[in-house]
């Protein structure tokens, strides 16, 4: 008998089962999978960005959220590492901490490695720029994103300072939506102040095709052709 080649078999499976655990954990904790299956042999991080996107102050355990301090240095490992070269962002967010998403906007846009984003359900408020910032984006056809002026939770202070300060942080997201789409200044405000879309507030809703035809996305598709961009753009 040969307890060798059965000692080796089995350290073999421990690390194919060590490794899928790990997977699933990353998967089930972070919304995070390594996608190197594919025929082409790129390796490419998948990262998911959903429910609602959570700055400073924590959120009920009861919401579903995206942590920035958690994305932020993920991003960071990903530039740094010369084993990954691309990255997918799935979205289906309802917007959240204007700071927070705005931060993890411009983390992506300043990747050296290929960016694909894939919008599925909606990229809300906030989340519009983080769908823009990559290289390349797609969205599903009953995808939705909604565009509509910084709100503020809570009580606000109405002095002059205070309306100067909606007004910077307002012109930072439509610059950075501006700059990193085809849409003109101009049309993404008029998006944001029209006043007969949503019933109790100001905004528009652009679902799928509307949102490539006012040119905030590239393109609709879903995960096969978000898929086939990254391999494209890897390959160039």
């Amino acid at each position: 008998m040969n307890f060798g080649n059965d000692s080796g078999v089995n350290e073999v499976k421990d690390d194919r089962r060590k490794e899928e655990e790990h997977v699933d954990e990353r998967i089930k904790e972070n919304g995070q999978a390594t996608l190197n299956e594919n025929e082409e042999k790129h390796n490419i991080q998948l990262i998911s960005i959903i429910g609602e996107i959570e700055g400073h102050e924590n959120l009920s355990s009861g919401s579903k959220s995206t942590k920035y301090e958690h994305i932020l240095p993920q991003l960071a490992a990903i530039e740094d590492s010369s084993q990954v070269d691309g990255v997918v962002f799935l979205l289906n967010t309802m917007g959240g901490d204007v700071e927070a998403g705005l931060a993890i906007a411009e983390m992506i846009a300043s990747l050296s490695k290929p960016t694909v984003s894939l919008v599925l359900g909606g990229s809300h408020s906030i989340g519009v720029p983080i769908a823009t910032s990559t290289d390349y984006s797609f969205i599903v056809p009953t995808g939705t994103m909604v565009i509509h002026p910084v709100r503020l939770n809570g009580m606000v202070i109405g002095v002059a300072q205070t309306f100067d300060y909606f007004k910077q942080i307002q012109e930072r997201i439509t610059g950075f939506v501006v700059k990193h789409s085809k849409i003109s200044e101009k049309r993404i405000l008029e998006l944001m102040m029209e006043t007969k879309v949503l019933t109790k507030d100001v905004g528009s809703i652009l679902v799928g095709e509307e949102a490539v035809k006012e040119g905030i996305i590239n393109e609709v598709g879903g995960i096969k052709e978000a898929m086939k961009k990254i391999h494209e753009m890897i390959d160039k």
